[in-house]
């Protein structure tokens, strides 16, 4: 178990995106908290992603919106105080450095194009699953792989079981990255079951990498 609690390269700038996503977060969590029963599972119902609407809407039943909006309101979702203390906590962390580097405007874009990445990853393999996925992991795992391009050697003060020790950020997000890799691989040939959407952390990984490969080159 290893758990990020800071890195120790802060980037100096107000990252005020990054707070606006973190509270946008918070603020629809407390929201679902206080509806009953009922009314959470319909709210969460309406606006987690279903990946079997996708296929639906393409046969010619639902909507639109209904198949494809999700894709963005299913980022402000959490299923419990662990899950989203889990997420902010690792958006807290590396959000900063990959706002300062990409401005506000650009960096809210690449939020969103990850998760909206990550999101179509996971539906790619869980097609004509009805179990609906939430969570802003997705989107998160995109900025985890902007920070290991853009700040691999910067360390990161980490939980380790007992121990706190300063661990390269390319270690500790490589290892992340592989563990969730090798857990999508033996998911391979499953039928989701409502747990962790390892695939869509594959694919915001992959997708923030990618993106800020490329803007870095040029």
């Amino acid at each position: 178990m290893f758990i990020p609690l800071r890195d120790e390269n802060p980037s100096g700038k107000f990252a005020f995106v990054n707070l606006a996503l973190i509270l946008a977060n918070i603020g629809v969590f407390i929201y679902q908290i206080t509806l009953t029963p009922y009314a959470f599972t319909a709210f969460v119902t309406a606006n987690a992603m279903v990946p079997a609407r996708i296929p639906a809407f393409l046969g010619g039943h639902g909507s639109v919106e209904a198949a494809f909006l999700p894709l963005v309101t299913s980022l402000f979702l959490h299923a419990g105080i662990a899950h989203i203390l889990g997420n902010m906590l690792f958006l807290w962390i590396f959000g900063d450095n990959v706002e300062a580097t990409f401005g506000h405007l650009r960096y809210l874009l690449f939020y969103l194009v990850c998760g909206v990445g990550s999101g179509l990853t996971h539906i790619a393999f869980n097609l004509y699953s009805h179990i609906p996925a939430l969570g802003a992991s997705g989107a998160i795992s995109g900025v985890l792989g902007a920070y290991i391009v853009l700040e691999p050697r910067n360390r990161i003060l980490t939980l380790i079981f007992i121990f706190v020790v300063r661990v390269p950020a390319v270690m500790v997000l490589g290892l992340w990255f592989v563990l969730q890799f090798l857990s999508g691989i033996g998911s391979l040939g499953s039928t989701a079951n409502g747990g962790v959407a390892v695939w869509a952390h594959i694919g915001g990984f992959l997708y923030g990498l990618l993106i800020t490969l490329a803007v870095k080159h040029r």
